[in-house]
């Protein structure tokens, strides 16, 4: 038990006489600055002592703070070199989540890019020839083997996609879409806009709900230089509606001696019915009914890094590759050696579901994920116990956020009920959640936190923040 002068020492305040020179720290904390080196150190010791004496000349600087000082600076110090992208539970129910990075890379995926990463490569460079050598080359052949295109290319996303190839095929012309596919894709992403900054003048046919064939063939002219088709991937309109597909527009468009290009955005590759899942249209469907140019996604239902993949025929791709915007738009080397590795999957079909993360989260089934629930029950409620009751729920997993916003996968979860009721106190908690080690994402609906497990296969990493979730919340 403490005496009362210590007592009284240890509850005294300090004053800025009292805290340590810069230098005096340092050395104090010598380790710490060789494990990081005197420039992050001393911006953070100063940074902390500027703090504290501001506090001790306002008088509210307790003396036995200043014994923390060297534990203190480690904190800071740790805290100043943790990244800002972390990696966080995906618990929203939403599988392809556009804010929380798309698509899960592969093991496959990330050994390659790990491999790439730390040595130098051939990305362009011709190991045959021993001269200088172009990235597509090595993936373009991968590319056409499994959508059976004349040619490929590929983009640092499928936006850019898009606009290289309306840029490349209709920059100075007339571009002929239908009324009812001027999308809007997130962040304000409307194909109006896109037309305008590729430099193509949009022509609309139809209406918002119905287009024909000879809406088509009546806008083609001497200006025409492309027609462009876009699946609404992220709505759908329904009722009395007609739409022509890229079978029909096909020889409209060569009679027209115009090429025809499709946005798939999503960019499924194999027909994802065969597992229960909404069908997606196919690069392969496009190419064979005669579209000169498919484009699509490489994060979303592919499963791979974020890309744009453009395939067609050798024409329209030769056309897009010379294309002077195509060298500001190129993948990058790590995302490149990811959609190599991803691609090469698809080269055995029948594993894609063990092998390919986006397709296994999509095809697990309820019963599964509402075994891991109970299992988890009693562990989630007595770290949030007494604040909070937990219970199992079904729930509907929602495929993507930009990809099939619409469609419904059954799931299972544990939905967070406050005691007292209140919307402030879930909102708290999703907070606390997110100030986790590894950040637990999950979604407030209807007076309930929910937490979707569909996406959570390492119950562990959710498990081992529990006593730290508990005592957040005591």
């Amino acid at each position: 038990m403490a005496t009362p002068d210590e007592s009284v020492v240890h509850g005294s305040k300090a004053s800025p006489k009292d805290l340590p020179a810069l230098d005096k720290l340092l050395r104090e904390c010598a380790p710490l600055v060789a494990e990081h080196g005197h420039t992050l150190v001393a911006r953070e010791a100063r940074a902390l002592l500027d703090g504290l004496r501001a506090r001790a000349v306002a008088g509210e600087l307790p003396r036995a703070e200043l014994a923390l000082l060297p534990q203190s600076l480690a904190t800071r110090v740790s805290q100043r070199m943790q990244p800002n992208m972390r990696a966080v539970l995906n618990l929203t129910g939403t599988v392809i989540h556009t804010n929380l990075g798309r698509a899960l890379l592969a093991d496959a995926a990330l050994a390659q890019v790990l491999a790439l990463t730390g040595a130098p490569n051939n990305l362009e460079f011709d190991l045959d020839s021993g001269g200088r050598g172009d990235r597509d080359d090595l993936i373009e052949s991968l590319l056409c083997e499994l959508t059976g295109a004349e040619a490929a290319t590929v983009v640092n996303n499928n936006a850019a996609a898009v606009l290289l190839g309306i840029a490349a095929l209709a920059r100075g012309k007339e571009a002929i879409v239908s009324r009812g596919e001027l999308v809007e894709i997130g962040g304000a992403f409307r194909m109006p806009d896109v037309m305008a900054a590729a430099g193509a003048t949009l022509v609309e046919v139809g209406t918002t709900n119905r287009t024909h064939p000879r809406d088509y063939e009546g806008a083609i002219n001497p200006r025409t230089g492309l027609i462009v088709k876009v699946h609404t991937s992220n709505y759908a309109v329904q009722g009395f509606t007609a739409a022509v597909d890229e079978a029909t527009l096909a020889p409209i468009a060569r009679a027209g001696g115009v090429p025809l290009m499709t946005d798939l955005g999503s960019g499924a590759l194999v027909d994802l019915a065969k597992w229960g899942l909404p069908a997606e249209p196919l690069p392969q469907a496009m190419l064979a009914a005669g579209c000169d140019v498919v484009t699509f996604s490489g994060d979303k239902l592919l499963g791979g890094p974020q890309a744009g993949l453009i395939v067609g025929s050798k024409a329209a791709i030769g056309r897009i590759r010379k294309f002077p915007m195509k060298r500001a738009l190129r993948l990058s080397k790590l995302p490149f050696a990811a959609l190599e590795a991803t691609l090469r999957l698809y080269q055995r079909p029948e594993r894609l579901v063990q092998d390919l993360p986006t397709l296994r989260l999509l095809t697990r089934p309820q019963s599964q994920i509402a075994t891991l629930a109970q299992q988890l029950l009693p562990e989630v409620a007595a770290a949030v116990a007494p604040r909070f009751s937990v219970a199992v729920v079904a729930l509907q997993s929602q495929i993507g956020s930009g990809s099939l916003p619409v469609e419904r996968l059954p799931s299972a979860g544990l939905a967070l009920t406050p005691a007292d009721g209140r919307g402030r106190s879930l909102d708290a908690l999703a907070t606390t959640l997110r100030e986790l080690p590894r950040p637990v994402i999950g979604r407030i609906h209807e007076g309930r936190l929910l937490l979707d497990l569909r996406c959570l296969e390492e119950p562990a990493l959710l498990t081992s923040q529990l006593m730290t979730l508990k005592e957040a919340l005591a």
